[in-house]
């Protein structure tokens, strides 16, 4: 399978030109724009499940922890990773016009765990708000932030033995096609975390589903 690189969409699309050079600094790469499934409807914002969010995957094989002492990134929770996913730490940019691809809303990057050594393309990426935030609002303020997200809805989920509350939402891509994507997020003494779920496409996204629910099931707070 060719190489892709990852694509932080945390600014409106013109700010997306310079991604690669923040994440070439962060020691991570850039991911291309994402062409997804069928266009949905007008955008709306509800608490009640959609029928994607409430049909859990079943998870994929565990290949680890994430998270606690001796790993690849440093987080106020650990969870299980998916067999040969790939983490990185995502680091502060020395550029500050670059650095700031590493924010989203309220939300900051702090590590990404790429799919493509387990044959898949698309990303787990682990994001901290401020501690004085909560958890809600602080998925509210990042979906917000995203360029052109739509079909937004939340939903009260467990992550581990946490309460989380899990969000779903579409993008659309720069062929103007409809990407999902999924995140769920927890409050720590720290503050809020994000695990958010990317993918190339509808379908990367779907296969990309198993590793999501691991990392959701087997969380834990450090």
């Amino acid at each position: 399978m060719p190489e892709r690189s990852i694509r932080v969409a945390v600014t409106p699309a013109a700010l997306a030109l310079l991604a690669a050079g923040l994440l070439t600094a962060c020691g991570t790469e850039a991911e291309p724009s994402e062409p997804a499934a069928r266009p949905k409807a007008t955008a709306t914002t509800t608490a009640t499940a959609t029928p994607a969010a409430s049909s859990a995957p079943a998870a994929a094989p565990a290949g680890g922890s994430l998270g606690g002492p001796g790993t690849a990134c440093d987080l106020p929770v650990s969870f299980t990773l998916a067999a040969n996913w790939e983490p990185k730490a995502i680091k502060k940019a020395d550029d500050p016009d670059l650095d700031e691809l590493r924010h989203q809303g309220p939300a900051t990057a702090v590590c990404e765990v790429d799919a493509k050594p387990a044959g898949n393309i698309g990303f787990l990426r682990v994001w901290t708000a401020p501690k004085d935030m909560k958890v809600r609002p602080a998925l509210e303020g990042f979906v917000k932030a995203e360029d052109k997200a739509s079909d937004i809805a939340y939903r009260d989920v467990k992550a581990g033995a946490l309460s989380a509350v899990e969000l779903t939402y579409t993008v659309r891509d720069f062929d103007g096609e409809t990407v999902p994507k999924r995140a769920f997020a927890v409050a720590t003494p720290q503050g809020p975390v994000i695990v958010h779920l990317g993918g190339f496409d509808a379908e990367e996204h779907r296969a990309l589903l198993p590793a999501y629910e691991l990392a959701r099931t087997g969380l834990k707070l450090r």
